[in-house]
C-alpha cells in the first residue's frame, strides 16, 4: 500500500469529495458547518492538503459520519490504487 503523504492526501481528499456529493452538500455549505474556510475544503479535496486528526472529526461530524469511516474508506482506496 502507498504510504507517501501526497498519495494520502490524494485519497482523503477523493473519500471527502465522494461522502459530501453524496450527501448532496456543496463545498460552501460543509465549511459553514465544520467552521472552516471554503478554501480549504477545496484544499482538503484536490489532496493539496492534510488534514489534523481534529480537522477530521470535524468534517465527519459535519458530514454526519463516522470519522473512523473516513479513514477506513480512505485507507480502502489506497489499498485499491496497488
Amino acid at each position: 500500500m502507498a504510504t507517501d503523504s501526497k498519495t494520502v492526501q490524494g485519497a482523503f481528499g477523493e473519500v471527502l469529495r465522494q461522502v459530501r456529493t453524496s450527501r448532496d452538500v456543496s463545498q460552501q455549505d460543509l465549511a459553514l458547518e465544520a467552521e472552516l474556510d471554503r478554501t480549504y475544503i477545496s484544499l482538503l479535496e484536490r489532496g493539496q492538503r492534510q488534514p489534523t486528526l481534529t480537522t477530521i472529526i470535524v468534517l465527519a461530524r459535519a458530514l454526519d459520519v463516522d470519522a473512523a469511516d473516513l479513514v477506513k474508506q480512505t485507507t480502502s482506496l489506497l489499498s485499491q490504487s496497488n
